[in-house]
């Protein structure tokens, strides 16, 4: 008797929608499970090239946690595209700023693959708000109880 390995073809793909609330949650932990969500390996049928993720909704992206010093000491950089424009902001002054749903969208952004046509597909699977409310009650999202599960440890701002 030979086996075969059931491989996804991207018809058969049903992707579920997803919210998860990260208040009081660490960033880290937070991140790879919505990566985990994104790449669909949380299935049974998972397959490597095939889009089989879920949605995820993200509320209260601005509450997320830092452990030890890191709202001090961890720096994320960019570059303005001009000579000697390397730009550098701590985690805790862009949680603070302007946009700080930038901190959960690099952290998700850099535990896909990298330099790949699917993972950049997989991370527009991926909505982050700062407040409570989303615009995506139409697809009726499951709640995913996150905070509950990865809550010691955490430095409060």
């Amino acid at each position: 008797m030979m086996k075969t390995t059931a491989s996804l073809k991207p018809a058969e793909v049903e992707k579920k929608w997803i919210v998860i609330d990260a208040e009081n949650v660490v960033v880290g932990r937070l991140a790879s499970f919505i990566a985990m969500r994104l790449r669909g390996k949380h299935r049974p049928d998972y397959t490597p090239n095939v889009d089989c993720g879920d949605y995820v909704v993200v509320v209260n992206a601005e509450k997320v946690k830092f452990t030890g010093r890191k709202l001090d000491q961890k720096v994320y950089y960019r570059h303005t595209g001009h000579p000697g424009g390397i730009k550098e902001v701590t985690a805790g002054r862009q949680l603070a700023g302007r946009f700080p749903e930038r901190v959960l969208e690099k952290a998700v952004e850099r535990m896909l693959p990298k330099e790949s046509p699917l993972a950049r597909k997989q991370l527009t699977h991926l909505r982050i708000f700062n407040g409570a409310e989303h615009t995506h009650q139409a697809q009726s999202p499951e709640p995913i109880a996150f905070a509950e599960m990865n809550a010691k440890n955490v430095r409060s701002q």
